[in-house]
């Protein structure tokens, strides 16, 4: 699966997986092919940043 080009976008289909596959942002960025680098700093580019205690992204 191709990331979104929308950030707000990008942040709804992160934290939708976060919740429902239940694994660390670390698991599903290596499970998808994804490069965690890229998606921290695109959504920390709207303000929001990754709390593992929570496991989804929130608002800084």
């Amino acid at each position: 699966m191709n990331l979104p080009a929308d950030n707000y976008i990008l942040l709804s289909v992160l934290n939708t997986a976060l919740r429902d596959g239940g694994g660390t942002l670390e698991e599903l960025c290596a499970e998808k092919g994804w490069d965690m680098a890229e998606i921290t700093a695109r959504i920390s580019a709207i303000g929001y940043e990754y709390s593992a205690e929570l496991n989804r992204f929130c608002g800084k």
